[in-house]
């Protein structure tokens, strides 16, 4: 049975909602009512009603906090709740697909949802909010946000044609996906491999995707701006990928001191949950991203810098940032239970690193170093190579090992 979640505030949008869900079914497939409602009591009756939604959460103290009364708090947690109960639902193959009508409460009640799914599995927001800034909402998830013209608020001429267009946009991209799903996988289909990449390590990752690209795998290459690591965390999440070509680790440099280009706390998490093998890299650790020189913090002053261009000043990493970027990665890889290497490049871990270039500084480099070894599981491999990260003997180095590593995870035919 081919079920989509109809997912919203049924309180206030029930009505819209069960339009939604019996142009569903007149299509063939089968809705799933859930309720993430967290006022008076449902319009409509849901298959999953908003309190078996809130115990999804695991929250102890969960009546309590709905019971203050808190609109800001209770849209925060029911988003929680929402997240967890469809990602179990999704896993378990009781859902198919995902929709939800809202406005600024719904919407970031069905996001926050949907953004805990993974990325190919089908999701429709339609929103009164959609036509302006909906990066909050999406993130790095492949949501579809479509303008609800008029608000949530009944079926009129106008809605009735949005709500229309937008089951048919779900239960289309339900079908394909089923589908796909039950296919045979496509001839000359190949393993897909993820790698971050930086100006400063392009040459090293180019030569690295060429090398793993002739041994019959697809290369993704993400840009380590913060935006591209959150991504690339998201496609390594949704079990789409093999294995992880981590060469530019840059974006830690920048959550720990400061900078404009980080991809958050949960940066390196993905691989250790989806337990696929990994080479890494102290790719550009050497620098922390600003914008122009003059939005560079006052706190930074008498700091290394290099104007990179007019809009982008870089900041070199201290011994002691260094140090503390060593234990941090360190303690993230030590969580990956497949195959791992660290491979250190001794010479320069980014271009503008190398003996004569402004970011050389062997003391910092050698903390990174020291760092990294002292900090990683005494079983888990460091590789040294006496090179500047985009030496070709180091990018063969770095897709020669994540080959080794597919190789032994792959079961015997």
């Amino acid at each position: 049975m081919t079920t989509i979640a109809v997912l919203g505030t049924f309180d206030t949008k029930g009505p819209e909602h069960a339009f939604i869900a019996a142009t569903i079914r007149a299509a063939g497939l089968t809705p799933l009512l859930i309720d993430v409602g967290t006022g008076a009591n449902p319009s409509i009756t849901p298959d999953l009603s908003s309190d078996t939604v809130a115990r999804a959460a695991g929250e102890a103290d969960y009546l309590a906090l709905l019971a203050r009364r808190d609109r800001g708090e209770a849209v925060t947690f029911m988003g929680r709740a929402a997240a967890k109960l469809v990602s179990q639902l999704a896993a378990a193959g009781k859902i198919h697909g995902i929709i939800s009508l809202g406005g600024g409460g719904g919407t970031a009640i069905a996001t926050a949802a949907m953004r805990a799914l993974p990325i190919g599995f089908p999701k429709v927001m339609v929103s009164t909010l959609a036509s302006g800034q909906t990066a909050p909402y999406v993130g790095t998830s492949d949501i579809t946000m479509m303008p609800a013209i008029v608000d949530v608020a009944g079926i009129n001429r106008v809605s009735r044609v949005i709500f229309t267009n937008a089951a048919a946009a779900i239960c289309g991209m339900v079908n394909a996906a089923v589908a796909r799903q039950a296919a045979p996988v496509a001839a000359g289909e190949k393993p897909l491999i993820v790698a971050s990449m930086f100006g400063n390590t392009t040459a090293c990752v180019t030569e690295a995707q060429r090398l793993m690209e002739a041994a019959g795998y697809e290369v993704l290459v993400f840009a380590a701006t913060g935006n591209g690591g959150r991504a690339m965390e998201s496609l390594i999440a949704s079990g789409l990928v093999a294995g992880v070509l981590d060469l530019t680790t840059t974006e830690w440099a920048d959550e720990l001191v400061g900078g404009v280009l980080t991809a958050g706390p949960e940066r390196l998490d993905a691989t250790a949950r989806a337990k696929i093998p990994a080479v890494i890299a102290p790719g550009c650790l050497d620098m922390v991203n600003f914008g122009e020189r003059a939005s560079v913090p006052a706190k930074f002053s008498g700091r290394t810098f290099y104007q990179h261009n007019p809009q982008v000043t870089l900041m070199r990493t201290t011994p002691a940032e260094c140090t503390e970027l060593g234990r941090i990665i360190a303690e993230k890889i030590n969580r990956y239970p497949a195959p791992v290497t660290v491979l250190l490049p001794r010479r320069a871990i980014s271009i503008i690193s190398a003996p004569g270039q402004p970011f050389h500084d062997p003391a910092a480099d050698a903390a990174l170093f020291t760092s990294l070894r002292a900090h990683l599981r005494p079983d888990l491999p460091v590789r040294e190579y006496d090179v500047v990260i985009n030496d070709p003997l180091f990018a063969r180095a770095c897709a020669e090992t994540l080959l080794a590593h597919l190789a032994a995870s792959t079961p015997a035919r």
